[in-house]
């Protein structure tokens, strides 16, 4: 069996073999996904509740008598963990808590000329929409990432989709997230449904203005579909498959690396993990570490289809392995180096970069404090990852005495002018030649 990932010297691929090495595996086009999902949602905003209920039964195989999870349900949920598992929750949402409100955005004051007065206002959204994956498996970690910040922002309505399981019952983990974050509403939907649902709002499900979390491609295209249309809910960040790449000096530590890029890998078959090394027998040894760990991880045939696109690349040099890192722009950046923090002031591009040997990106899915919502598919190259800001909007002030008013009067009247906008000049000059 040919060992994967491959190992590769990047000096010797052509152009075409370097585009083929660094293009994320792409989920072929599905015009009847988009087609479904379509009428999955013009199905929820024509019907409402009965639509959700008939489509949980149908889709995610959940008889439900209610769509929301009741209050005692809620209560009940840490019942159903361990300590070890509340106390876990507990650290990294304090961790979340403490990162993120250093984050609070400070509103703006600035006087640019005398007389004139231009503020930028923070305030919280109004209505956001909490969507946490339970696919393979639930994610109470991104039931933290989304609904902490909320909390923070104090968004005055905040609603939690995430889909039931088959006995109609939501992970108690998630559920005991939701009560610790105050999450007002939460909802057993999953999909394309619980997208509809909080884009348009139903009976029981309140409309939000903006929606918050990772899904499949159902989701994610029933996201896009839902920002596109008029008075639509805008959405977090175009989501797509996970992905990792490891900078690594000859001094890296192969046991570390190997799990770092199995990590990700296991997320799911679609997957991306790439190294840059800059000697061919560290790559060697991490590559013999990811075969010894794959005979005892659980998840070795997802792993296998995952590793199979990636690559073990030996580079010439850091600062060559640096540009590379921002021509593909990662969602995770680990570097692995003598000095780590060296390298920083050249990464340009990279949703998140985790520096030296005792930064496992596990920490920043789960405890470290960070928000682990991070720009996928090379979207690193203009989006950032969650933070509080994004919980925000901004409300621009302007303030204008008579004297302030005088002094670009001519201005406003010569520009406005300058664009064929008689009457905006006009607003202008009528205020500067009124008498006092």
């Amino acid at each position: 069996m040919t060992p994967v990932p491959r190992l590769l010297r990047w000096s010797a691929l052509t152009d075409g073999e370097r585009e083929a090495v660094l293009a994320r595996p792409a989920a072929p086009a599905d015009p009847r996904l988009e087609s479904r999902v379509r009428d999955i949602m013009r199905d929820v905003r024509e019907h409402g509740d009965a639509a959700l209920l008939r489509l949980e039964a149908e889709l995610d195989g959940a008889e439900l008598d209610s769509i929301q999870a009741g209050g005692e349900e809620i209560e009940a949920a840490a019942e159903h963990l361990t300590s070890a598992q509340r106390a876990a929750i507990r650290m990294a949402l304090d961790n979340i808590r403490a990162c993120h409100e250093a984050q609070r955005p400070q509103d703006v004051r600035v006087q640019p000329a005398p007389g004139i007065v231009c503020e930028q206002r923070h305030q919280p959204l109004q209505a956001v929409g909490l969507y946490v994956p339970a696919g393979i498996a639930p994610l109470p970690s991104t039931a933290l990432m989304l609904a902490a910040p909320a909390q923070l922002a104090g968004c005055p309505l905040r609603v939690l989709c995430t889909p039931p399981g088959r006995d109609g019952r939501v992970n108690p983990a998630v559920l005991h997230v939701a009560q610790l974050c105050e999450v007002h509403q939460v909802f057993k939907l999953g999909g394309a449904q619980a997208i509809a649902a909080m884009a348009y709002g139903t009976e029981s499900v309140p409309r939000v203005d903006k929606l918050f979390g990772p899904g499949s491609r159902w989701v994610a295209a029933a996201k896009r579909q839902a920002a596109m249309e008029p008075g639509g809910p805008a959405q977090d960040l175009p989501a797509g498959p996970t992905e990792a790449m490891v900078i690594a000096d000859a001094g890296a530590e192969p046991l570390f690396v190997a799990l770092d890029l199995l990590s990700q890998a296991e997320h799911g078959e679609d997957a991306h993990v790439l190294l840059l090394c800059l000697d061919k027998a560290l790559a060697e040894k991490i590559q013999k570490e990811i075969a010894s760990q794959l005979r005892t991880l659980p998840r070795r045939d997802v792993l296998e289809k995952s590793l199979a696109s990636g690559a073990l690349l030996v580079m010439d040099s850091l600062d060559a392995a640096v540009d590379l890192a921002n021509r593909y722009a990662p969602e995770h950046l680990l570097v692995h180096a003598a000095e780590p923090r060296s390298l920083l002031n050249g990464i340009t591009h990279a949703g998140a970069v985790f520096l030296g040997p005792w930064s496992p990106e596990s920490s920043g899915d789960y405890c470290n404090g960070a928000n682990h919502v991070l720009p996928t598919y090379g979207s690193a190259r203009w989006a950032s990852g969650l933070s509080l800001a994004d919980f925000h909007k901004r409300i621009s002030v302007q303030e204008l005495t008579r004297e302030g008013l005088e002094g670009i009067a001519g201005a406003i009247a010569t520009l406005a002018r300058l664009e064929g906008l008689e009457a905006h000049a006009r607003a202008a000059e009528a205020r500067r030649d009124r008498t006092p």
